[in-house]
């Protein structure tokens, strides 16, 4: 039986060494008081923070939970087509706009050639590209993930989601960080591909407007009418989109959030007490 970090969504994640720093010095200072879950919402947030993106207030007192499957990682993740995507997020009881600012947390980060290498070499089996891509950013896309690496693509690459690289948790930092789960590096592009811009989200929704989505189903929120509203409001006013993004990751936050009597409060995050 398998835990949720050996699913394959959460395979590539890194940054679990660091939550079990800050749990140690938690739990040196205050025994039994911060559980895993609040750890690692309140870390999500620092590191959007450090990365441009905005302050959001958080509600603590979760409780950790008492199992861990990984195929509770894979149920009901949004998938590509956009249809799909908001129908998951709607049954979760978030809108079009949410789902949209959500979205936005992929400004930053890796993202392996494996994750979208059909969108530029055999496209729904057409065994050529993506036609939504524009041309020049097919090229550079195309420089950092050969032919080559076409092998390195996971059989069920082409259905998806890069929210599959998110974890189950409520942060986005667990969107943003990954490291290969092999003894060598797999090939990565940067979702900051420029180089980090203005702000936390300005040159994500931007590049969206130009046929520039490194992955497919950030692409597919142009082709929605109420999504792609929301990519243009986004895109050229970044203060909107992280006041958005604010109050929907508080949202997402207290989405299946256990507390007391519920769950444990863990000793160490890696396994239960």
């Amino acid at each position: 039986m398998h835990s949720e970090k050996e699913s394959p969504p959460n395979e590539s994640l890194k940054g679990f060494d660091v939550i079990d720093i800050i749990k140690s010095e938690l739990e040196e200072a205050c025994p039994g008081a911060v559980s895993c879950g609040d750890a690692v919402v309140l870390a999500a947030r620092e590191s959007v923070i450090s990365v441009g993106g905005p302050f959001y207030p958080l509600k603590t007192g979760r409780r950790d939970g008492l199992t861990s499957f990984a195929e509770d990682t894979t149920f009901e993740l949004p998938q590509d087509d956009l249809s799909k995507f908001i129908e998951t997020f709607s049954s979760k009881g978030f809108d079009e706009r949410e789902a949209v600012s959500l979205l936005g947390a992929h400004s930053t980060g890796n993202i392996h050639c494996k994750f979208f290498i059909n969108r530029l070499y055999n496209f729904s089996g057409t065994n050529s590209s993506d036609p939504s891509m524009d041309s020049e950013f097919l090229s550079l896309l195309r420089s950092k993930c050969n032919t080559g690496q076409a092998s390195l693509m996971s059989p069920a690459s082409k259905s998806l989601s890069p929210s599959q690289l998110i974890s189950t948790s409520p942060s986005p930092s667990s969107i943003i960080h990954e490291l290969s789960s092999s003894l060598v590096e797999e090939p990565a592009m940067k979702m900051d591909y420029e180089g980090p811009g203005e702000s936390f989200g300005t040159l994500y929704y931007r590049s969206l407007l130009q046929g520039r989505g490194i992955l497919y189903v950030d692409q597919q929120l142009t082709a929605g009418e109420e999504t792609k509203t929301w990519v243009q409001a986004y895109a050229s006013d970044v203060s909107l989109f992280h006041k958005d993004f604010g109050l929907t990751m508080m949202k997402l936050s207290n989405l299946g959030v256990q507390t007391s009597p519920m769950g444990q409060i863990r000793k160490e995050c890696h396994k239960v007490s």
